[in-house]
């Protein structure tokens, strides 16, 4: 019997303060938590999907490492987009796309169902 891979389970990222990243995750993404403890915090991205978030003392900013996240549509799309840049000053790369650095130096790329 060989292997088949079905999905991907969890994405884990560094933060040096997870009760911001918590917080941020949620105000951008309406992400659902699903627990957490000291230094760590983990959300539901999709039906068997999550996003598991360390807190460590020194963090190092992603340059081509990175993950995905996909939203419904270009409308929701567009709402990141303007909260990341209005409301949490963070450049876009390149401007015409969803790919950030998070505040910690985490390198997301968002979709949209489209994109695909």
């Amino acid at each position: 019997m060989s292997v088949q891979v079905f999905g991907c389970n969890h994405v884990a990222i560094e933060v040096d303060d997870v009760e911001k990243a918590v917080a941020f995750y949620k105000d951008v993404f309406n992400l659902e938590q699903m627990s957490g403890g000291e230094g760590d915090a983990f959300f539901k991205l999709g039906e068997h999907q999550f996003l598991a978030i360390f807190e460590v003392e020194k963090v190092q900013r992603a340059n081509t490492r990175h993950f995905g996240i996909m939203v419904r549509d270009e409308a929701q799309l567009e709402e990141v987009r303007k909260k990341l840049k209005e409301k949490y000053k963070l450049k876009l790369e390149p401007p015409f796309r969803c790919d950030f650095h998070d505040p910690w130096g985490n390198r997301i790329q968002v979709v949209d169902l489209h994109d695909e």
